[in-house]
C-alpha cells in the first residue's frame, strides 16, 4: 500500500489535521456526506447545462 514509511506517516499526519477530534463514526459520516455533496454538485451542474441548452434551442440560437 505505501512505498515508504515516510508516506504512511505523512498520510497519518494529514488525517490527524483533518479529523483530529472526530470519532471514527463521525469521520465516516463526514466522508459519506462529502461524497454525497460532490454527487449532488455534479448533478446540479449537469442540469444547469441541460437547462441552458434547452433555452438556446427554444430561442432558436442553435
Amino acid at each position: 500500500m505505501f512505498t515508504t514509511l515516510t508516506e504512511a506517516r505523512v498520510l497519518i499526519e494529514q488525517w490527524r489535521r483533518e479529523y483530529g477530534g472526530v470519532r471514527i463514526e463521525q469521520a465516516r459520516k463526514l466522508k459519506n456526506l462529502e461524497k454525497e455533496n460532490a454527487r449532488l454538485k455534479k448533478l446540479v451542474a449537469d442540469l444547469s447545462l441541460d437547462n441552458a441548452m434547452l433555452k438556446e434551442a427554444a430561442e432558436g440560437n442553435f
